[in-house]
């Protein structure tokens, strides 16, 4: 299948995320209430598809706005592969919010280039690994987190909209 690539407008985007929250909050609860047979099937062949027509280097969005929640494992991974001391590397680039954990001190990801590629793509943090968790088992566990990614990311829109089309 043929990857599209083009310019996404994040504004539309939001616009319309906000628009559907209502009605994607009363989505994804139905499917917490009263999970669909093969639900984890369905969602990992949405995810699949809206990630053939979503180009994220055409966004890069999460990496300009949102920041990712640093583990240890992230911090000393990144650290070895910077060549840096775990202690360097947290003062250089990380602060504790109020909710105690490690986040970068300013956004956007000192990581992004101006191309929107991530330069520690191969060691990034979990959290980056794993944005928008829109192929996760058991989707309805994350309910929140899933409506809040539709107003960053247009991928996690796009995943709500197909499956609820596709669960009609």
């Amino acid at each position: 299948m043929m990857k599209y690539t083009f310019e996404i407008d994040l504004d539309r985007y939001k616009n319309l995320a906000q628009q559907k929250q209502k009605t994607h909050k009363k989505f994804l609860a139905g499917l917490a209430k009263k999970p669909p047979k093969q639900l984890d099937k369905i969602v990992k062949e949405v995810h699949e598809e809206v990630f053939l027509e979503i180009d994220c280097t055409k966004c890069a969005n999460c990496c300009k706005t949102l920041g990712p929640l640093w583990t240890e494992a992230d911090i000393e991974r990144v650290a070895k592969h910077l060549k840096m001391k775990v202690s360097d590397f947290e003062a250089t680039y990380l602060r504790t919010d109020e909710d105690g954990d490690k986040v970068f001190q300013t956004m956007p990801c000192p990581f992004l280039g101006s191309d929107n590629l991530c330069s520690i793509y191969e060691v990034r943090p979990k959290a980056c690994r794993e944005f928008p968790h829109t192929d996760r088992k058991k989707i309805y566990q994350i309910n929140n987190l899933t409506i809040k990614n539709t107003l960053y990311c247009p991928a996690a829109y796009e995943f709500v909209e197909k499956l609820s089309y596709r669960l009609k």
